[in-house]
């Protein structure tokens, strides 16, 4: 098999202005709404190194070369939000080689990303990385961890690199740490709700994502943001992701727009939906207190309604107190990995 001439500068952004149509089509786009958080499966990497007649691993490494190009088309696109799904936990069950190969490339990547820190500070680009790094061999969790520390501050765009990631993994853990919380006596188990597994996903710090484009003509997410898109416009497209063209992501902006109405009005009646079944949740812990403090005598519509408000207001402190103690716990995994000597 031939190889194509590797690049020796991987940036994370490509460095590269629009051409005269394609920047007269993205201004036509900004006149609609736009996604303001894109979410790509970026499938079809080994099928375009074997279209290409390249090494596996190559294909991979074309793969990142056109993360780093869609990153520039999305910023051109005014589109500040980006999450990609780069390794899944099932693609632990590939061979050897090719894991290798993948954490070997992922190594080479966020060095470089270290190195590139004056050109992210640019840009604002704020990388986080979603998934279980203990999975993942000591040295590329402590570069991933100094890669986070290190763009931590900026805020004018994100890139979410979904690493050691599967959905089913990241709602169980979700689980796990409301459990934590209610353990440590940070919150109730009647504070458990929709809401608050969607605060403890990985994801946290992100809105969902508006559009999710998948590559190569897989129907299907393949346990990616399934929490988090279950009101999103969903665009499969047939292009391998190496292959990935400007067009083809304004092509997917399009199919959003044309169904924002929809998925707007969708979305508004779901948080109506869960306000409505939180003040019920509320209105039956009220009920049973009161009921359990006056041995079974009335209360009036006024006292109800103040003790209602009460519990409102010590509930969402709870919650308060709880994300914020999650929070650190995440931020100290990451100081502390980032902070560790790296044992050659």
């Amino acid at each position: 098999m031939r190889t194509i001439s590797e690049s020796t500068v991987m940036s994370w952004i490509r460095e590269r202005e629009l051409s005269f149509l394609e920047r007269l089509t993205a201004n036509i786009l900004k006149a609609g709404p736009m996604p303001k958080h894109v979410a790509f499966i970026m499938d079809g990497n080994r099928r375009f190194a074997q279209k290409a007649h390249v090494q596996r691993q190559e294909g991979h490494s074309q793969g990142f070369e056109k993360l780093a190009e869609t990153l520039r088309w999305c910023l051109n696109l005014g589109i500040h939000e980006v999450t990609v799904y780069a390794f899944s936990i099932e693609n632990f069950k590939r061979s050897k080689e090719e894991v290798d190969g993948l954490m070997e490339l992922a190594r080479q990547k966020f060095s470089r990303l270290l190195t590139e820190q004056e050109n992210l500070e640019k840009h604002g680009v704020c990388i986080r990385v979603l998934g279980d790094l203990t999975l993942l061999p000591a040295d590329l969790q402590q570069l991933i961890a100094k890669s986070v520390v290190a763009t931590k501050a900026h805020n004018k765009c994100f890139l979410n690199v979904c690493f050691a990631y599967t959905s089913r993994y990241e709602i169980a853990s979700a689980v796990k740490e409301m459990a934590w919380g209610v353990e440590q006596g940070l919150i109730k188990s009647s504070d458990v709700s929709e809401v608050l597994l969607s605060e403890c996903l990985y994801s946290s710090n992100s809105p969902n994502p508006d559009l999710l484009i998948r590559t190569s003509g897989e129907v299907r997410l393949s346990d990616f943001l399934l929490w988090q898109t279950s009101y999103s416009c969903l665009v499969f497209q047939s292009v391998l992701w190496p292959e990935y063209s400007f067009w083809n992501l304004c092509e997917a902006v399009l199919q959003y727009q044309l169904s924002y109405q929809s998925l707007q009005k969708a979305r508004d009646l779901h948080r109506e939906g869960q306000a409505l079944q939180q003040m019920e949740e509320d209105r039956s812990c009220v009920a049973e207190l009161l009921q359990h403090r006056g041995n079974g005598k009335l209360v009036d519509s006024q006292s109800r309604q103040k003790e209602l408000l009460n519990y409102i207001a010590s509930r969402e402190e709870r919650v308060r107190c709880f994300l914020n103690a999650l929070q650190h716990k995440r931020d100290t995994f990451f100081s502390d990995l980032s902070s560790q000597a790296v044992v050659a």
